[in-house]
């Protein structure tokens, strides 16, 4: 017997609202030392997925915090010329909402989702987090890649 998303998932959710700042959404990952978080609506539904690689590739993308080299990581060798640059890029994230840069396409499951297909979903769409929801597509847990090794692990 395999084990189901019910057994596995993390019920504790870390999300955020469409309606909350990229700024708002880093703070919580960073708090809670997490990657990405599922996004709902003002229904309490599943909106959609952010990640920290998406805020840092559209920071990149668009410039606005021109600190980070091509890996994502902040570079020691960038040159800080225009600090009012940086600052400005910072206040752009702290005014820019989460539902302007999510991804609206979200792979979610069922309680009773197997552990084996939840892998392979996340193997399928290159994804790192599964939301686990209810009925009315409203989460009750998600199952992220750590979640599978520990499982695994056990």
């Amino acid at each position: 017997m395999s084990l189901t998303a019910k057994e596995i998932m993390t019920t504790a959710i870390i999300s955020v609202d469409r309606e909350q700042t990229l700024q708002e959404a880093l703070t919580l990952m960073a708090k809670h030392n997490i990657s990405g978080l599922p996004v709902t609506g003002a229904d309490g539904k599943i909106a959609g997925i952010i990640s920290n690689t998406d805020i840092i590739n559209y920071a990149q993308k668009v410039n606005i915090v021109p600190l980070f080299d091509p890996s994502g990581w902040v570079s020691p060798h960038a040159p800080i010329e225009n600090l009012t640059a940086v600052r400005q890029g910072i206040d752009f994230l702290a005014k820019t909402t989460v539902n302007r840069l999510m991804k609206k396409k979200v792979y979610t499951a069922r309680e009773e989702t197997t552990m084996l297909e939840i892998a392979r979903l996340m193997s399928r769409h290159q994804i790192n987090r599964v939301p686990i929801v209810d009925e009315a597509h409203r989460p009750v847990g998600i199952v992220t890649r750590n979640d599978l090794v520990q499982s695994i692990a056990r």
